[in-house]
């Protein structure tokens, strides 16, 4: 919901099996909730594996936590873009033919992100139609 993505230019060199790759701009919006979710995830891994010295085991100390909050950005982002890829009936590619490129600085991002709310973004990323959607459509 409330993502947008366009088709800019055929990539140069690059090839996939399943047709023309194509360079895609892409708009979106990584919800808060999703963000949450994994914050909460990587809270609990962190207070598990967590051995920080001069704090008891299990806790989590708060110059620590705006790495878990970026780490959570981050994979949010990941996320929000495979769903728009599945959503639009694109295909990614392997390896570093399939890079996608956050336009945004995401370390800025993290610096002014508030708990709970969510994180409009602009990427572009190398895909190939889905020829088994793009048939059956």
């Amino acid at each position: 919901e409330g993502t947008r993505v366009k088709k800019l230019e055929e990539a140069d060199g690059l090839k996939s099996n399943d047709g023309p790759v194509y360079k895609f701009w892409l708009k979106s919006l990584a919800s808060g909730d999703l963000i949450k979710e994994y914050k909460i995830t990587l809270l609990k891994d962190a207070k598990k594996k967590a051995n920080f010295p001069g704090f008891r085991k299990g806790q989590v100390p708060p110059y620590a936590m705006p790495q878990i909050t970026g780490f959570a950005i981050q994979e949010s982002l990941i996320k929000t873009v495979e769903q728009a890829v599945a959503a639009y009936a694109l295909k990614s590619l392997p390896g570093s033919d399939g890079q996608v490129e956050i336009l945004e600085d995401v370390e800025e991002l993290c610096k002014g992100y508030k708990d709970g709310t969510s994180l409009e973004f602009t990427a572009t990323l190398n895909c190939a139609f889905d020829p088994e959607v793009v048939t059956a459509e």
